[in-house]
């Protein structure tokens, strides 16, 4: 049996081991000929600074720059887009990083997912160590995480 991947998600945050992701995300986007989606998750205090009306350039200067330095690191067969998502919301208490990323992989069609595993400030709180034990026990596609 042979593993088709046509599109890889990366759920991102800024983050160092989100980088890593992305790494290992490129990579496998190579080996099967795949393109990369990067999502890039945006964390509970600058999505309930946003809802209040705070400007979302910031959000999107961040995500901007660390999508960057994803396209540097990627080589030229693997196509590389993005998007961004709120992982939380003041107002959806059903609203979480988890349903986010998966929402995301269904939204982009994605064939794997690769997932940072541990939370950037050692906190089990932060957004994307709370996705990563979501996305390992609902998704529907393989996931590798790292």
């Amino acid at each position: 049996m042979t593993l088709a991947v046509e599109t890889v998600l990366a759920p991102v945050d800024g983050s160092d081991a989100s980088m890593r992701a992305v790494e290992y995300a490129l990579a496998i986007a190579e080996r099967y000929d795949a393109g990369v989606h990067a999502l890039y998750v945006v964390n509970e205090e600058r999505a309930r600074d946003a809802a209040f009306g705070d400007s979302d350039e910031d959000i999107a200067a961040a995500s901007e720059a660390f999508i960057d330095e994803a396209r540097a690191l990627a080589p030229e067969s693997v196509p590389l887009t993005h998007s961004s998502a709120y992982g939380f919301s003041p107002t959806m208490k059903t609203r979480h990083p988890g349903s986010v990323v998966l929402d995301a992989a269904e939204d982009v069609a994605v064939d794997f997912i690769v997932v940072p595993r541990e939370p950037v400030s050692g906190k089990p709180d932060e957004p994307l160590g709370r996705a990563a034990e979501y996305v390992l026990q609902y998704a529907t596609q393989p996931v590798l995480s790292v």
